[in-house]
């Protein structure tokens, strides 16, 4: 009997991916791509305990599981961070804080 792949392996691993390099995106975008990952990793990890011998594609839903919580933890910790400095310095604060910056590199 031939094998089949899982049918959301590949998108757990391309969310997974995409999770982390849109963790700087004030986290929110990171965050929501890491836990359509988790969901969708759910599902198929059933599918996958149900019948271990059908199904090929474990270590890319594994892979992309991994990535979808590093990818959520990163994205909080932005989130938090984006939130902090956001209240604690508002939003004149920041501005002013990006301008020092791009003065200092102008200048060099």
């Amino acid at each position: 009997m031939q094998k089949q792949k899982l049918p959301n392996a590949t998108a757990v691993l391309i969310l997974g991916i995409f999770s982390i390099l849109t963790c700087c995106c004030y986290g929110v975008l990171g965050l929501i791509l890491g836990i359509v990952a988790l969901v969708l990793a759910k599902k198929d990890l059933a599918l996958y305990a149900q019948n271990p011998e059908l199904y090929s594609d474990y270590s890319n839903l594994n892979t992309g599981k991994i990535l979808a919580i590093i990818g959520i933890v990163l994205s909080a910790i932005y989130l938090v961070w984006n939130i902090y400095l956001f209240s604690s310095v508002g939003a004149e604060g920041l501005e002013e804080m990006q301008r020092e910056m791009l003065d200092k590199l102008q200048n060099r």
